[in-house]
């Protein structure tokens, strides 16, 4: 059985090695620190099993793992978080990992337990998970209720701080369809100013307070 993990922190893929290794005797297990690395791995090797940290430097985990199924669609993929904030959460439920595990909760034997489930052709998702999917289903007003794909998307590039102009230009909509958008994500989510909707972005998990950080500093 072959293994690659994806993750940046060096520490961690070392860990997340050997517990491969332990979780499934005889396997053979490979790391990778950035996104790039990790497609080409997983696209030379075809590995049955990746293990794919979701917040990389150079690109968003669930991102990647649409390019990683085009190079390897037989791979099964577990994502790793330390982030449970709604949106994260929400993204997971809706993509195609066959597996979740939170890294501030689980241990190592059970991220052996999410291996071995994933690969008999269960799903496994952490408690995490299981809470938030029972928290979304019984809150009237959780965002994925009241907002729109295209809103989710407008709001990560609205909870930045970036004007109508700029999202505008970094999805090639006009000014005004940005501004009628904004205007309407307000409204649902009953916030008057640009400050109320950074900070919901931030609460729900749009946007990281890292990358705000980031963002003033340049």
């Amino acid at each position: 059985m072959k293994i690659i993990v994806i993750d940046d922190h060096a520490l961690m893929r070392e860990l997340l090695l050997k517990a491969c290794l332990e979780a499934v005797p005889g396997s053979r297990a490979v790391g990778a620190g950035t996104a790039k690395l990790g497609l080409e791995l997983v696209q030379a090797r075809q590995p049955d099993l990746i293990i794919l940290d979701l917040a990389l430097p150079d690109r968003d985990g669930l991102d990647l793992l649409i390019d990683l199924l085009k190079v390897s669609p037989r791979s099964k993929v577990i994502g790793l978080s330390g982030y449970s904030d709604e949106f994260t959460l929400h993204q997971v439920m809706h993509s195609q990992l066959n597996g979740f595990v939170d890294k501030k909760e689980q241990t190592v034997e059970q991220l052996a337990n999410a291996i071995q489930c994933v690969m008999s052709g269960e799903r496994y998702f952490s408690e995490s998970i299981r809470r938030a999917a029972t928290s979304q289903r019984n809150d009237p007003v959780a965002f994925s209720k009241i907002l729109s794909p295209r809103e989710q998307q407008l709001l990560r590039l609205f909870g930045r701080g970036l004007s109508n102009e700029q999202v505008a230009a970094a999805l090639g909509l006009s000014e005004l369809t940005v501004r009628n958008h904004r205007c309407r994500t307000m409204a649902k989510l009953g916030v008057r100013t640009t400050a109320e909707l950074i900070h919901y972005a931030l609460e729900k998990g749009f946007i990281r307070r890292e990358s705000l950080e980031r963002i003033s500093a340049n």
